[in-house]
């Protein structure tokens, strides 16, 4: 599997398989930075404000990586179904922006609407992204990851 292509490409696309693979990587490396990095905190230094930025720098030098490529995925997921990835900025920022208002109001319906919608758009994008299938043969895209996988074992 060529990981430079799957982790830091925009361009082309991706079948299902090699989605998830990457995703269940880009989760490990998140629990395994989360679990070092936060769980020693306690026992480094109790109460150091110090200590606790250099974590949280150190927590964003790891999110940063892993949300570009977690894009980079994303995107040529959304490719493989021919579509643009301009549709992440719809299941990427919209639920975080209707999060950020929900969280900035005190009418309670108008917060479970907005968080109801919210979580619409997050179910409609996994299974955009990880459930359906992509459009078989070469679209603008590029070839069908498929198509290659069973003439080429990079995937």
């Amino acid at each position: 599997m060529d990981w430079k292509y799957l982790f830091l490409s925009f361009e082309g696309r991706i079948a299902r398989k090699p989605y998830w693979i990457g995703i269940l990587i880009l989760l490990a490396v998140l629990v395994v930075a989360s679990a070092t990095i936060f769980g020693a905190l306690p026992s480094i230094a109790a109460g150091s404000q110090t200590i606790t930025v250099i974590s949280v720098i150190a927590f964003l030098g790891i999110i940063i990586p892993v949300f570009y490529a977690s894009l980079a995925l994303a995107a040529k997921r959304l490719h493989d179904r021919e579509k643009s990835a301009w549709w992440l900025v719809l299941f990427y920022l919209v639920p975080a922006v209707l999060d950020g208002a929900a969280q900035a109001l005190s009418n309670a319906t108008a917060i479970l609407v907005l968080t109801l919608i919210g979580a619409a758009i997050s179910i409609w994008a996994l299974i955009e992204l990880g459930f359906l299938k992509g459009t078989q043969g070469p679209n603008r895209f590029g070839p069908d990851p498929v198509g290659a996988a069973q003439t080429d074992a990079s995937f």
